[in-house]
């Protein structure tokens, strides 16, 4: 069994029942034993990722991997010849949309399981709801510390940012061994910059660096002067980033503008193609840790990867191979599970019962490698990367270029 919820979870979950309280009915589906799912035909997961706000980038990303999934393991024949079916619900870019999402998904739309939501701050309000509701939940870009322990139902496939972030600091401090003084910047109104940044500057003292300023902002600021005038002031030979693609490709553009030129390292949020038409050519040089890369060698990321390119001519983020391997986690453990007991006979909480224990206990070769899950639902993990972006000459496309870490 997972750990117990912890007192700031179980307050967030309190407030969540009462953000949504309107919104139930007297009779809740999710939980009538008589309900049942409509597999004849397809069997229904939900999809709740960002669709507007200024998370929709992000959340846009999410989507594009799980549609090139659902379609991939729809032509080799679905659960056992049954189709699966994405029921998509935005959750926007707050918490409240979150919750919303997952409400009508679990007691309307009565998926099986749910994929999301796109940031960790919306998943520590709506997964204690499919928690009480025993619904599988599978973050595909939720890397915040404690997640996986919100529930029993709740897992990931996004790595711990506590595994993920050092990495970057690593090739930073390779590329230039003679750093030593280091200013970071976070967003403090987001859950994963706050719990990311926090990992960032024990990186930064365990490796012996001087830590010579914290500046803090929020992910809807666009005005970063202040910030950047005075980290610059004290001189450093590192920045590091914690932020969105849009408030933090604005940072990076500012820094530059008032004449920083050191390394500067991004965070989780800069893993997205969206950065470059942000800081356009300032982009250039940026170091991000990553936990997937298009040339990673297997067969199944072969074809995410053709998909993808075939789909919207451009090398697949970091977040739709995970929001794909989140999908076809589901698929596996549904088709294993299947094979077992037909699926067709099980009422609704019997299945979503019976597939969060299946999935928990699987192996997977997926676009991000070979995962498992612990017992507490964070993912297992072997491979990780770190690129740097590099732009074009006319500073509106970019790549990202992988670093060796070995």
């Amino acid at each position: 069994m997972k750990k117990a919820l912890t007192h700031q979870t179980a307050l967030l979950f309190t407030c969540s029942m009462l953000l949504v309280a309107c919104a139930r009915s007297g009779s809740n589906d999710a939980n009538n034993p008589t309900a049942t799912t409509d597999v004849a035909n397809a069997i229904p997961i939900g999809i709740a990722f960002a669709q507007t706000s200024n998370v929709a980038l992000l959340g846009q990303e999410g989507t594009d991997g799980v549609k090139i999934a659902e379609k991939y393991f729809n032509n080799k024949g679905g659960i056992n010849g049954r189709p699966i079916k994405l029921v998509y619900q935005d959750t926007g870019g707050d918490e409240v949309g979150a919750i919303n999402a997952f409400q009508t998904l679990i007691s309307k739309d009565k998926v099986v399981g749910i994929v999301g939501p796109t940031l960790s701050q919306q998943a520590f309000s709506a997964n204690p709801l499919a928690e009480r509701n025993q619904v599988p939940v599978i973050g595909a870009s939720n890397t915040a510390k404690g997640i996986p322990e919100i529930g029993d139902y709740v897992a990931r496939v996004s790595s711990s940012v506590a595994v993920v972030a050092p990495y970057s600091v690593k090739a930073a401090l390779k590329q230039n061994p003679q750093i030593k003084r280091v200013a970071v910047f976070y967003a403090q109104n987001d859950a994963f910059n706050k719990s990311e940044t926090e990992i960032f500057q024990k990186t930064v003292t365990n490796l012996g660096l001087d830590l010579v300023t914290v500046q803090k902002f929020q992910t809807t600021d666009t005005d970063f002067q202040a910030q950047a005038s005075d980290a610059i002031n004290l001189k450093p030979d590192l920045v590091i980033i914690s932020g969105l693609a849009v408030d933090g490709g604005n940072l990076v553009k500012q820094l530059r503008e008032l004449g920083y030129k050191g390394i500067i390292v991004g965070g989780n949020g800069f893993n997205t193609s969206h950065i470059f038409s942000v800081c356009r050519a300032l982009c250039d040089g940026v170091i991000v840790a990553q936990a997937y890369s298009p040339i990673y060698t297997s067969e199944i990321n072969t074809a995410f990867r053709k998909a993808y390119l075939e789909q919207y001519q451009r090398e697949p983020p970091q977040v739709s191979a995970q929001a794909f391997t989140a999908l076809q986690v589901y698929v596996e453990a549904l088709q294993s599970l299947d094979k077992k007991s037909n699926i067709n006979k099980l009422k609704l909480p019997q299945l979503r019962t019976a597939l969060n224990k299946e999935l928990l206990t699987k192996k997977f070769q997926t676009p991000l490698g070979e995962i498992a899950f612990t017992p507490v639902g964070d993912v297992i993990q072997k491979e990780f990367y770190v690129a740097q972006l590099k732009m074009e000459p006319n500073g509106v496309k970019g790549k990202f270029s992988f670093l060796s870490i070995k």
